[in-house]
């Protein structure tokens, strides 16, 4: 495994900077310390650091040698959950109800390592923007650098990015040709019937039954709607309804999710949704609002980016080791937005078996330090690599 000696060398020193994000987990645009740690690190590299991009974000800006204006964007997510840490070790979250349970505290570390190396040996022609993006987790910070200028500002030519993979061996790297993550939209339908006594059914227009039935028709869109070679989830997350157990409710809410990777079934869970949903509730006799709130769009790979990619990974983890197209994620990421924009690819770090089973978003996760110097030495090559000397 070829991984860049001198960032080897420093894999204690990266650790402890992961350790300390870590410790300070912080939630969509609430990431002021780690911004803080992050702008630090960077200029104590003696790398030109603009704050505030997208509320929070950060970006590093760093020059080669020569005269080349070709530039490259690297993005690292910065973001937290709001989900309280289980785990006991010494560098677990000191901050209740807040925790790294994704791995985006090792996303920046790998980021900060290469760009300590590449601040050190300006081993290329060009310049390279390292991206610390903020709030993917849900706030869409992605589309937020964007409409604050981040390619206006900086003018990149493609941009790249990176997640760990729990359950891919450790020295094994996934590259998609095409999508790899889906598109990920919410639903919330609300019933209204008229409440009474749970001993006089026959009184009232119950809206549990109606939720339950359109909770079961729900399940039905994918197997029966949606062509059955395009994979597609529909998820009802929340059901809520009643105060008392002998008390028929007026009302409930229920809600959820919908995933998939093309336009065309994105809009047809949609419009299924919204069918079933309203169709259901006039046969009960409930009225019914069904509000869509489109979320973060499919992650689609630019199959030239990505070849690239596959290469400059293979030179550091070995040929053997890439993963092509392994099959997609139904789970949704916010460079998507970035994709949308410029040209590049975004590809899956292999982070080993999950300790105890607990993967991404679990309450007893942890990122695999042994990956960091992996990681930050993908991040260099493929920056000596698009900006030749």
């Amino acid at each position: 495994m070829a991984v860049i000696n001198s960032i080897a060398d420093r894999q204690d020193e990266m650790r402890g900077w992961r350790h300390l994000l870590h410790q300070h987990p912080e939630t969509s645009y609430e990431e002021f310390w780690t911004a803080d740690f992050i702008a630090e690190k960077l200029q104590s590299f003696g790398i030109e650091t603009h704050r505030g991009i997208g509320k929070t974000g950060v970006v590093g800006v760093l020059r080669g040698t020569g005269n080349a204006t070709t530039a490259i964007g690297l993005r690292a997510d910065m973001d937290a959950l709001p989900m309280q840490e289980m785990n006991t070790f010494a560098h677990a979250s000191q901050t209740p109800g807040r925790m790294h349970a994704c791995g985006h505290d090792g996303h920046s570390t790998m980021l900060l390592g290469a760009a300590q190396y590449l601040a050190e040996t300006r081993n290329f022609d060009g310049t390279v923007y390292f991206v610390f993006q903020p709030a993917e987790e849900g706030g869409g910070g992605g589309a937020a650098m964007i409409e604050d200028g981040l390619f206006e500002q900086f003018h990149m030519d493609t941009v790249w990015g990176m997640h760990n993979w729990p359950g891919m061996d450790v020295g094994k790297v996934g590259v998609h040709y095409g999508a790899c993550m889906a598109a990920a939209d919410l639903f919330e339908i609300h019933l209204a019937g008229k409440g009474g006594h749970a001993a006089m059914p026959e009184m009232t227009i119950d809206p549990v039954p109606c939720g339950a039935a359109i909770v079961q028709s729900l399940q039905t869109i994918v197997s029966r709607r949606v062509p059955s070679m395009q994979p597609a989830v529909v998820s009802v997350t929340i059901f809520e309804a009643g105060s008392a157990l002998n008390v028929i409710p007026g009302t409930a809410r229920l809600g959820g999710t919908a995933r998939s990777f093309s336009p065309d079934i994105r809009a047809l869970l949609e419009e299924a949704i919204r069918d079933v949903a309203v169709n259901t509730a006039k046969a009960y006799g409930c009225e019914i609002d069904v509000s869509w709130q489109p979320g973060y769009p499919p992650t689609v790979n630019h199959a030239t980016e990505a070849a690239r990619a596959a290469a400059i990974a293979g030179a550091v983890v070995g040929s053997e080791n890439i993963i092509i197209n392994p099959e997609p994620s139904m789970g949704a990421e916010d460079f998507a937005y970035m994709l949308q924009e410029k040209p590049g690819a975004y590809i899956w770090l292999g982070a080993g078996p999950a300790k105890d089973g607990a993967m991404l978003h679990n309450a007893k996760y942890d990122f695999n330090d042994d990956v960091l110097a992996t990681g930050a030495s993908y991040w260099a090559r493929l920056v000596e690599s698009e900006l030749p000397k």
